[in-house]
């Protein structure tokens, strides 16, 4: 499966974007959605992510209440709505896929990744 991230930005503080992750194949019903951002200077981590199903999300402690992932396997494409933001989210985000995943894993644990894309928040 391809992946390709898209929809960031520069937003001030408080703001929002919608990030969309968008997949070629027609597998794409099967495999779990990861987010991922990585800033300057500091190691990847994951965002949040969904379920192969649909049936769960999972989300880093920094952005719970914050951001909502979500999938459209019509459209082949994971959201990542990102409220309230805040200088430290200022990173490349990137999506990956994991076959039949289900819950939080470590990055290394994703299949496939697509290219980032910048979001900027400026205080």
């Amino acid at each position: 499966v391809q992946l390709q991230a898209y929809g960031g930005g520069l937003v001030q503080a408080g703001g929002s974007l919608r990030l969309s992750c968008e997949a070629s194949g027609r597998t794409f019903g099967s495999y779990a959605i990861g987010w991922f951002r990585q800033a300057p200077g500091k190691e990847r981590e994951i965002v949040g992510g969904v379920s192969w199903n649909g049936g769960s999300t999972w989300y880093a402690e920094s952005v719970k209440g914050r951001f909502t992932v979500s999938r459209d396997n019509g459209k082949n494409t994971v959201y990542l709505q990102m409220n309230s933001l805040k200088p430290e989210d200022t990173a490349v985000y990137y999506c990956a896929a994991d076959l039949f995943g289900s819950s939080w894993k470590e990055a290394s644990e994703y299949e496939y990744w697509g290219q980032g894309t910048q979001v900027t928040v400026s205080s």
